[in-house]
């Protein structure tokens, strides 16, 4: 991963770990709020995931990045990419 990359995915972190506090901190309501950044996260992986097959990828390189198998990562994400 490249330098860049490396400190935006901490700066993510970061904000993720903030929002827990506030939310821990808040009203019960919030949660769900919160709960919503998990659908979004899996549509953001799955536009990566897309981005790197258009670009090339192959599913072992992907599962290879995700700690799965080629069978595992293709089950996952084949269907949900154009």
């Amino acid at each position: 991963m490249s330098g860049d990359q490396t400190e935006y995915m901490a700066f993510m972190r970061r904000i993720m770990r903030a929002a827990a506090a506030r939310v821990g901190a808040a009203d019960p309501e919030d949660l769900a709020e919160m709960l919503g950044l998990v659908a979004e996260l899996d549509a953001a992986i799955v536009r990566a995931v897309e981005g790197m097959r258009t670009a090339g990828y192959s599913w072992a390189q992907i599962a290879s990045a995700t700690g799965t198998t080629r069978q595992a990562a293709h089950a996952r994400w084949a269907s949900k990419v154009a």
